[in-house]
């Protein structure tokens, strides 16, 4: 009887599937979402000169929009701007002087502050729906998200 018994335990541990670990199938690794286009994206900052961007009630959303012609033309929450955009190397984005309207609103500092940080701009990186402006010193100016109009 003792050799049956073995015999069964030998055959029961052969037939044994591997532990569920090891069958699992692993899921495939997240997908990131393509970078967005740096021209005819409406792209409005969140960060200037390392501070949120925060605008005031019964104000306009700053934002920027670089046409594939090279203008540059946004609304800087009081005042509408337009300009030119220099982008000859992959990762240079310098602006012209921005020509302004010169009305006076509560978001007057976003306003310049938006401004001055697009007339340092120097360079620019993509990532997702992020778009990071630095300085000639490679120090960030600002921090843009695309957001998509429908």
């Amino acid at each position: 009887m003792r050799p049956s018994f073995l015999l069964l335990a030998v055959l029961a541990a052969g037939c044994q599937t591997r532990p569920a670990q090891e069958t699992a199938t692993t899921p495939p690794p997240a997908r990131q979402a393509p970078a967005a286009a740096l021209r005819e994206t409406h792209w409005v900052p969140r960060e200037l000169a390392g501070q949120q961007v925060r605008v005031p009630a019964d104000t306009r959303e700053p934002f920027l929009t670089l046409r594939a012609d090279g203008t540059a033309e946004g609304d800087g929450s009081c005042n509408r701007f337009r300009g030119s955009f220099f982008s000859e190397k992959p990762d240079e984005l310098t602006f012209s002087p921005l020509m302004s309207t010169r009305m006076a609103c509560p978001a007057m500092q976003t306003e310049n502050d938006f401004t001055r940080a697009l007339g340092q701009s120097r360079t620019y990186r993509i990532s997702g729906d992020t778009l990071r402006l630095f300085d000639a010193t490679n120090a960030p100016v600002a921090r843009l998200e695309a957001v998509y109009l429908h």
